[in-house]
Formats: structure tokens, sequence, C-alpha cells
């Protein structure tokens, strides 16, 4: 859930919330109805927690002490239907709108007695430490204040097919992967409620369903919980190869990556290696073999992106290394920074590990010697890590020079992309993009970097923008293809949550500086369209595929449509 109720008087807030609300949680605590509490601790934890903590403001504010300031009433009539609330002029509604700049999801199929459960639950919440909890007004209001120009690019779409719904509610879809099978034309597109689909004459099939191959597959809470990711082998034509991630309850089974006890789990990510004795054989039918399992404090920034350098040739150093990109689970926002700024904990990089060998910690998987830090001596380092420094890193791709970049879904302020070379730290929970962040305070706030900032050697964006422009980067991708020779030597990239296109030249994507972007439009049926009318929502949850010919697809989680990019031409403005 998104934005519940954002406080607009911090003033109010101090004096009020941090005055009283401890008394008034505690008597709270005591006097409700201990059932109610526990049923609204579930549904906040499977609805709400993706978004919202008690001490940190996040996609949506920090609830502690709301309670005390807001009306249970009020509260109810947003989150049945934020989007009518905004857009009747309630104050506190539009102030929320304004400050996240995007709506919550309605959730107007709640009972009265499931909002009033999870109101209880709420309610038994303090507020935070004032000081930590502070907007500065030192802090940057708009860290990046020029627009992302409009180029006159107009890209062709081309409706490919629609994936089943897979939920009665909107996103009727949560398809968040596109991606093709080595030495085949095969398109498989992946539903993060357990399906991955191959589109056979673009029909989509199901390929394997999670929740019929792994009895604890579970796909809430969180954003991107679920199946995360897939990926072929590049040799899956004969060896049968295929990767998985996925999501199961805490302590279903003991966890390679955890962290001490007094801190919660939520959830636990499973990297799966599955083998077919028929690569060409359609549904999947195979064994499976677990690689990995890690513990995860929330349900957000997970590991939604596994993936092998296509580049890569038979015999090469990097043949058949799968590159995992582990999200920091939601510990800086919840008050562990410390699990994610260290290469000594897993959470917050991209790793790199060899299915194929065993010399990893648990005997499963092996490290690459030509990892950056396999030879070090210092045993509390994890050998696994290529990069670090990241919140949720959510692509990985490769130029066709050989350049390996990332794109990283920011806080509140800041989406980026990064060039990686191996070993590099990319700052995050202290930088978010090339901007100062203290994950110790409202982290809101960003800053300047300070003058000495060359010391820390920290590896900053190649493109950024801020969150006027937008809220979660997706993509992005060189494009390889051949039928939209506009598109030859472009970067492609977007905002997932506002529907919007981007493109960089390849030649000014260079380490040590922002370059220049612009933004593209779209034509569906000969007309200009926005992804956000083409989808019917204003949250379109888009991303980028390609095919193995390098042509780029869009995927729209709303409606589960696929479209492939056929064409482009110039139009003035």
């Amino acid at each position: 859930m998104k934005n519940i109720i954002y406080l607009i008087s911090i003033g109010f807030f101090i004096c009020c919330a941090a005055c009283t609300s401890r008394t008034t949680t505690e008597n709270a605590a005591e006097t409700l109805d201990s059932a109610a509490i526990s049923r609204g601790e579930n549904i906040f934890k499977q609805d709400c927690s993706a978004c919202h903590t008690f001490i940190q403001d996040g996609i949506g504010p920090q609830l502690g002490g709301v309670t005390t300031s807001v009306s249970a009433d009020w509260i109810k009539q947003f989150i049945k239907d934020p989007k009518t609330l905004i857009e009747s002029g309630d104050v506190r509604a539009t102030d929320l709108y304004s400050h996240y700049k995007i709506y919550m999801p309605s959730f107007a199929h709640y009972a009265e007695t499931e909002l009033e459960d999870l109101i209880a639950f709420i309610g038994t919440k303090p507020a935070p430490d004032p000081l930590t909890a502070r907007l500065d007004p030192n802090a940057l209001k708009n860290p990046i204040p020029d627009p992302i120009p409009m180029s006159d690019l107009v890209v062709n779409l081309e409706l490919v097919t629609e994936i089943p719904a897979s939920s009665e509610q909107k996103p009727l879809t949560r398809i968040a992967k596109l991606t093709y099978q080595p030495e085949t034309d095969h398109l498989f597109v992946m539903d993060l409620r357990g399906k991955l689909y191959y589109l056979k004459d673009n029909k989509p099939l199901v390929y394997m369903d999670m929740s019929q191959l792994k009895p604890n597959f579970i796909n809430k809470p969180g954003l991107a919980t679920g199946l995360g990711s897939f990926a072929f082998h590049p040799d899956f034509a004969k060896n049968g190869l295929l990767y998985t991630t996925h999501t199961e309850p805490p302590a279903t089974a003991k966890a390679d990556f955890a962290y001490a006890d007094s801190i919660g789990v939520t959830l636990q990510w499973v990297l799966t290696e599955w083998k077919t004795q028929q690569p060409g054989a359609f549904p999947f039918s195979g064994e499976s073999r677990e690689l990995l399992r890690m513990d995860m404090v929330s349900g957000i920034h997970g590991v939604q992106e596994i993936t092998f350098n296509p580049l890569a040739k038979k015999g090469g150093s990097d043949y058949g290394l799968l590159y995992v990109g582990v999200g920091d689970g939601g510990s800086a926002e919840r008050g562990y920074p410390f699990l994610c700024n260290t290469i000594e904990q897993i959470w917050g990089t991209v790793i790199r590990i060899d299915p194929a060998g065993r010399n990893s910690t648990n005997g499963k998987y092996g490290i690459p010697t030509s990892n950056p830090f396999a030879s070090s001596k210092n045993a509390s380092i994890k050998k696994e890590i290529y990069a670090s420094g990241f919140r949720n890193p959510h692509r990985i791709s490769w130029s066709k020079s050989g350049d390996m970049f990332i794109a990283n879904i920011g806080h509140q302020k800041v989406e980026s992309i990064y060039m990686i070379t191996p070993g590099s730290n990319s700052g995050w929970p202290v930088r978010e993009g090339t901007f100062l962040i203290d994950p110790t305070q409202n982290m809101f706030n960003i800053y300047p970097l300070p003058a000495d900032d060359g010391k820390n050697n920290f590896n900053y964006p190649v493109v950024q923008y801020d969150h006027d422009e937008g809220r979660a980067v997706a993509g992005g991708f060189e494009y390889w293809g051949s039928a939209v020779s506009e598109l030859k030597g472009k970067f492609l990239f977007g905002d997932l949550v506002k529907g919007r296109l981007f493109y960089a030249e390849m030649q000014d994507l260079r380490q040590g500086v922002q370059a220049p972007f612009k933004e593209l439009r779209i034509s569906y049926n000969g007309s200009l369209k926005k992804l956000t009318e083409m989808s019917g929502a204003d949250k379109v949850d888009f991303r980028f595929g390609r095919d193995r010919q390098g042509e780029f697809y869009l995927t729209t989680k709303p409606d589960g449509k696929v479209y492939k990019l056929v064409g482009a031409s110039i139009q003035n403005n």
C-alpha cells in the first residue's frame, strides 16, 4: 500500500505525535482486542509493508504515530479510494500526492472489519524520534532541476500478445521480464505471481508454474515478490539448464545468507537450478537443485534480476557465469543500513557465481577466481560479490563493446544507471545517485556531495533523473536490432511507473559524467499515445525486453499487454 497518510505539518506531527502517541499507543495495545491487532498485522505485512515502515519514509510515508493525528474515518476513506479523495481537493490527500507524486492503488475490496483491524495494528506503533523523522529545510528540494527534453523521435509499437490475467484486480498481471531462449527465437514472459509463459506463435503457453513446482512458493508481500527472475543457460539447448529466483516464507529452510536473530525476517529468496532432459519440450519437465537461499528484512528490493553475459563465448572466462542482482531488502529504510553498506554482506550487491562449481561455503556453486574479491584473505568478505552499493539492481545489461550496465531503482529522489567495473561501489545507502544521503536520519533528505568526496572512490551513475520526472527506472539496454535503424547507437531505458521512454547515445555513456538523454514519443495504430492511456492505469509498470535479434519489446502489468518496437519516425515536436 502506498501513501496511507503523510502529515503535511511536520511541526504539528512533532508536537502532537511525539508528546501523545506513546501513551496513546501503549494504552491502545493494552485495551484493543489482541486478535484484531494480530489480524491487522497480517494485513499490513501482506499489503502495506512493501511501501511503509514505522521509522522511515519509503515508497510511502512512515506510519508510526499516525492514528494520533488522523481520524480512522479519513484513513479508511483514503485506503478505499485514494485517487477520488485526492482529486476532490482534500488537503491532506493532495499533499500526499504532491509529495510522493504517485497514486496509491485502491483497496476497496477490504471489508470494514479488515480496515478496523489494520488501523488497530497501526495504532500500536509509536511515532519515531522526531529528530530522525524531520524534513531538513536545508536539504535539496529539486536535486536535478533541468527537465528531460523531448526528442523528435517517435517509436511505433505493435501489439504482440496479451498474457492471461493472474488476478481479478489491477494489476491484472505482474509480468516483469521478457527474454529469449539461447539458440532459438523462442520468447518467454514471466508473471511474478508464478507462471513463466512461452510465446508460441505469439500465444502464451504456460512453460512453468512455480506454485505447482515449489509448494512453499509465495508471491506476497511486496511489489516484486514471487517469481523474481529467470535465465536460460547459454548452452541450454545441450545441457537443459534454467535458473530462477522465487520467494518463500521465513524459516522455510536454513538461509545461506542470514543476519542477527534480533532482526526480523519477512521472507526468503531462493535461487534454483532446473535441469530438463528435453530442452525443446513444452511445458518444462525436469528436476531442481537449490543453489542458495537468503533472508530478507522486508518484501521489497529482492532478487529481481539474474542473467548471463550474452557476449561471453564458450571457453571464455565469463561464459556460463551467472550474475545475480540482490537488492537491499529494504534494510536501509527499516533501520539496518549496516546490512547493505559492506562487502561483508550480500544485500545491495550484484554477485557472480559459477553454477557448475562447488567451492562456495555451502558447496552448491562456485566462486570464480576472476571475481574482484576472490583472492582476499579476509574471510568475512563475501567472495561472490562482483559490485556493491545498490538499493535495487533491477536490470543488468552489456553494450556491444563489452561495458556492463546496472539500472538501480532509487529511494525518494534519484533514479540511476551505472557503468560497472569489477569491485566498484555505487554508494547506497550513503549515496543516491550523485547526492549525499544519511540512512540514520530521514532518508527523504539528500544533499550535494561533500568537497572531499573523491576520497570515497564511489562509482557514480552515467545517467540519472529525479522524481520530478519519474519514480522508478526501467531498462536499460543498447539497441542491437536492425528493424529500427533510428535506434542504432542508442541506449534505451525509461520510467516504469510513469511509462516514459528515454534514450541516451551510447557514445555519451562514459565513467565520471552524467550523459544527456531525451524522451521518446510513442505511436500506436497510427496515433501518438501515452502508455498510461494504453494500459488504462496511472502506474504503467512497464518493462523492456529483447529477442535474440536484439529487437525491443515492452510489457505492461495492468493489462498484461506485450508490444514490439517495429519502427520509428522523425516528427517535429
